[in-house]
């Protein structure tokens, strides 16, 4: 079980069942340092299972992890979480702990001897918290912020952490547009510091645009893997989520995928509509290009 330094994760032939069904199926991959990597594919792929494999929660039936060089199943807890920090989708709506508490538990698998942290914890999770702008209210308890500042008091509790790789569940999940871009934006910025980020994502638009790489699952599987704009293709998004689209380069966007109709239409759209929308997009795919195959 080897890998070049370059490569931070390393999954082999992965396996993970519940009772007979295999919601993981064989996945191999590779994501290097400072890759902000997002994990797409519909509801019940695997994505979720997967990061649950990753962070130790979940025990594969076969295959391998290597996080860091390291066989994940040698790593002990403290090991593990100095390497990789996990950000939930959903946190406890009462907690009665505040913002810079809150931020300095990801010190934990650095604190020696008693349960205290020192001037360099704090130095740190101070960091964490202005680089992801929650300072301001940093006295507040945790069960006070909306969504989107929850969101990133946990991003900054795992930076905190001195973690190498970020695993985030649904990172702009009941966001608004706003602190979804904002979410997303730093945690590119993340990315460009050398911090490697696997997110599981349902926003198509927001991962083409900010990832350096997709990779699509589909019942348990790898079925692309690449940069967005290599992988991403109308067919792609027909096989994997049964949705017909529109997926263009525009000049002052980028990758766009605008979505029409579920494949077998299932009542989204009637014929004519679809066929409107159709010679509509292909108009538009004349002056900006579409990505067909």
């Amino acid at each position: 079980m080897e890998c070049s330094s370059r490569v931070i994760i390393k999954v082999e032939d992965l396996v993970y069942r519940y009772d007979s069904v295999n919601a993981l199926d064989g996945l191999t991959f590779e994501i290097e340092r400072g890759e902000f990597v997002g994990l797409v594919g519909p509801n019940g792929s695997g994505k979720t299972t997967l990061l649950n494999c990753l962070s130790k929660l979940y025990t594969p039936q076969n295959g391998y992890i290597l996080l860091d060089g390291h066989d994940l199943r040698e790593l002990t807890p403290l090991e593990g979480a100095k390497i990789y920090a996990v950000v939930p989708s959903e946190f406890p709506v009462d907690m009665n702990i505040s913002i810079v508490d809150t931020v300095l538990l990801g010190r934990y698998p650095h604190f020696e001897g008693f349960w205290w942290e020192n001037e360099r914890d704090e130095e740190i999770a101070l960091n964490a918290m202005e680089k992801l702008n929650v300072s301001g209210f940093a006295d507040r308890k945790l069960g006070e912020l909306s969504s989107g500042e929850k969101q990133r008091v946990m991003i900054a509790k795992a930076l905190a952490q001195e973690a190498k790789v970020l695993l985030i569940d649904e990172p702009v999940a009941y966001l608004d547009l706003g602190y979804q871009l904002e979410i997303m934006e730093m945690l590119r910025n993340l990315a460009n510091e050398g911090v490697t980020i696997l997110a599981a994502m349902h926003q198509l638009n927001l991962a083409v645009k900010y990832c350096d790489k997709l990779i699509v699952l589909k019942q348990g599987r790898v079925v692309a893997c690449g940069k967005p704009e290599e992988v991403v293709t109308q067919r792609l998004i027909e096989d994997v989520y049964g949705v017909k689209s529109i997926v263009q380069k525009i000049p002052e966007a980028g990758l766009v995928i605008i979505p029409l109709s579920t494949s077998n239409n299932g009542g989204a759209l009637d014929k004519e509509t679809c066929e409107k929308r159709t010679i509509e997009s292909d108009k538009a795919s004349a002056r900006w290009g579409s990505v067909e195959a």
